[in-house]
C-alpha cells in the first residue's frame, strides 16, 4: 500500500491470543484494546484471534464486543474467515478413541473441541469438582479463577454431554480438533505428558499449569499464523503475534515479531522479541501502538 508521498506501508497481521492476553483477567475486553484493534483495522492491517478456544466460543465472545475478526481456534487447527472454514488439521478418529480411552482409564477430566461446539462426558463437572476438592490444598486457584483454565465456555449451550467415546466417533458429523484435560496433581500431570510426548503424530501442549491439550501434529498456532498469513497473502514477515502461554510458542516462533504479555510465563517471556504490559494494563492495546501503529506513522 501507498501513501500520499508514495512511501511504502507495510500492512501486519496480527495475531492475538486471548485468554492472559486480550482478555483481561475477569474475561473481558477493555475499550483501550478495542479501539487499539479498530485503529490497526482502519489503517490496513489485519487482525485475528489465535486461540486455545473452540471456534464457536471464540466467535460468540467476539461477538459481545462486536468484532468481526478471521480467528484461529483450537490452538490453530481450525482457521475461520468470513464465516468458512479455510483450514482444519483434525484429529483422526481412532486416535481419538485411544486418547479418550487412555484419559478415562487415568480419570483425567476432559473435553472435546469439535466442528459442532464442545462436546464432554456427561461425567465433566463432576470430575473437575471432585479433583478441585482433592487438590485445593496445594492450590492457589480460586473457584472464578477455576472457570478461567477449564476454558468454561461463555454459552452453556455451547456443550454437549456424551455417554460415552464411541457415540463421538462413531458420529460422521464431527471432526475433533482439541482435547482439553484438566489436571491439578503436578506429578499426574508430568507421567501423562510423558506417555503423550512418545506419540509423533499429536501435537501437545497447555495453556495454564493446570491443564494439557492435543492437537493433530500439525494443528498448532504456528500453522494457524501460516495459514492465515498466506489467505492476506503476508510475508510472515510482516507478522506480529502476542502472548503469554506455551500454547502461544508456536506462532511467537514463527511471527516476525514476537511479543510476550507483562504477566506472560517467564520462559515465554525469553524467546520473545519484546515483552508489553500485562493483560490488566490494555497489553495488546500497548503493542499494537508500541510495534505496529507508531512504526507505520514513522515511515510516513
Amino acid at each position: 500500500m501507498y501513501n500520499g508521498n508514495k512511501e511504502v506501508v507495510i500492512l501486519k497481521l496480527i495475531a492475538l491470543d486471548m485468554d492472559g492476553t486480550l482478555l483481561s483477567s475477569n474475561l473481558e475486553i477493555s475499550k483501550e484494546n478495542l479501539q487499539a484493534i479498530q485503529t490497526a483495522k482502519e489503517a490496513g492491517h489485519i487482525v485475528m484471534i489465535c486461540s486455545g478456544r473452540a471456534k464457536e466460543d471464540a466467535l460468540k465472545l467476539l461477538e459481545e464486543y462486536k468484532l468481526s475478526l478471521p480467528v484461529g481456534a483450537s490452538n490453530g487447527a481450525i482457521v475461520y474467515v468470513d464465516g468458512k472454514v479455510i483450514n482444519s488439521r483434525c484429529l483422526q478418529n481412532d486416535k481419538v478413541y485411544k486418547l479418550a480411552k487412555l484419559l478415562e482409564s487415568e480419570g483425567f477430566p476432559y473435553k472435546l473441541y469439535t466442528n459442532k461446539g464442545v462436546y464432554s462426558p456427561y461425567t465433566w463437572q463432576g470430575q473437575v469438582m471432585q479433583a478441585f476438592e482433592e487438590n485445593k490444598h496445594t492450590l492457589d486457584v480460586t473457584l472464578e479463577e477455576l472457570e478461567r483454565i477449564t476454558e468454561k465456555q461463555k454459552k452453556s449451550n455451547l456443550i454437549t454431554d456424551f455417554q460415552k467415546i464411541e457415540d463421538v466417533v462413531n458420529n460422521p458429523e464431527l471432526e475433533i480438533s482439541k482435547f482439553f484435560i484438566l489436571t491439578f496433581n503436578a506429578a499426574h500431570r508430568s507421567q501423562l505428558l510423558q506417555t503423550l510426548q512418545e506419540d509423533t503424530d499429536i501435537s501437545v501442549t497447555a495453556s495454564a499449569p493446570t491443564n494439557v491439550e492435543i492437537m493433530d501434529k500439525h494443528g498448532h498456532k504456528g500453522n494457524g499464523l501460516q495459514e492465515m498469513a498466506a489467505y492476506f497473502n503476508i510475508p510472515i514477515e510482516d507478522t506480529v503475534a502476542i502472548g503469554d502461554n506455551f500454547n502461544d510458542v508456536p506462532m511467537l516462533q514463527v511471527a516476525g515479531l514476537s511479543v510476550a504479555m507483562g504477566n506472560a510465563e517467564e520462559d515465554v517471556k525469553k524467546l520473545c522479541d519484546v515483552v508489553t504490559l500485562t493483560n490488566n494494563e490494555n497489553g495488546v492495546a500497548h503493542a499494537i501502538e508500541q510495534f505496529v501503529l507508531k512504526q507505520t506513522s514513522s515511515s510516513k
